[in-house]
């Protein structure tokens, strides 16, 4: 993976990363929580086009969160900007936009986790079958000692080492594994998504939907263990302008796959009407 901040010193701060040239009308989000960093080479790409900037979750609560995209963004974006979130990013703008309307022109969902509960039993189990058997082991043992761990800065060692077995497994035909050049915080993991699960599991995060008055495109890979139609169809029966598009042969991270990445360019490009 590339060192980008050696590429652009002067615009990388503590919770903000930059690329291009103002005015920056694009924002990528990253997924994880916690899993800072991995949207750079998306945010690089897109910069040729028009200035783009990559912000840095650093707190540990989704409302913290929130209220740390708001001020990045009051503070560095052209408003109303057009969002792309990965992951658990894409739930993070979801849920942003449904409180900051105003704010946001576009949504991009790229790999977004399932909206309803029910889509997300089998993810686990997904991953833990695509993994040979001494990687399923390894993932297994990783995930019960995130559980007896009191050492934050073990937990985040431990943590890389799960999301990278995840990664693979997440991967149809992967360019590289290598998706990261920032640490994972298991602290900000631990305390957002145990927020974050609760909205799902109440039906909350879906009824946000209702808010969102801007266009929504999701786009998804077919090898993704978080089932498409967990996106499409909760997706489709709340938002107003909502488009979706399944990606073949690509997984959960679309811009690191062999097959898909062109397409996914391509597809983005043509969304955000740059040349």
């Amino acid at each position: 993976m590339k060192d980008y901040r050696s590429k652009y010193p002067e615009q990388f701060m503590k919770n903000l990363r930059s690329y291009g040239k103002a005015p920056f009308d694009i924002a990528v989000i990253h997924g994880g929580p916690g899993a800072p960093g991995y949207m750079a080479p998306v945010a690089l790409e897109l910069s040729s086009g028009m200035g783009v900037l990559e912000p840095l979750q650093t707190e540990s609560s989704l409302e913290g969160q929130i209220q740390e995209l708001h001020d990045v963004l009051i503070n560095n974006a052209n408003l109303p900007v057009k969002l792309i979130g990965s992951s658990w990013g894409a739930w993070l703008i979801f849920i942003f936009t449904a409180e900051y309307p105003s704010f946001v022109k576009k949504l991009i969902l790229i790999g977004s986790g399932p909206f309803e509960e029910k889509y997300s039993l089998n993810i686990l189990k997904t991953r833990l079958e695509r993994l040979s058997e001494k990687e399923r082991r390894e993932a297994l043992f990783f995930m019960t000692v995130l559980e007896e761990l009191n050492n934050d800065q073990d937990k985040n060692t431990i943590l890389d080492q799960l999301g990278n077995l995840f990664t693979k497994a997440d991967a149809y035909d992967p360019l590289t594994l290598n998706t990261s050049d920032l640490e994972v915080q298991f602290h900000i993991y631990q305390s957002v998504w145990s927020d974050a699960a609760n909205l799902r599991q109440s039906g909350e995060l879906l009824k946000l939907g209702k808010q969102i008055q801007c266009p929504v495109l999701a786009i998804h890979g077919d090898y993704d263990p978080h089932p498409a139609e967990g996106v499409q169809k909760p997706l489709s029966t709340v938002l107003k302008h909502f488009q979706f598009i399944l990606l073949k042969n690509c997984g959960h991270l679309p811009w690191i796959e062999k097959e898909a990445r062109d397409k996914f360019y391509k597809i983005l490009k043509k969304d955000l009407r740059m040349p």
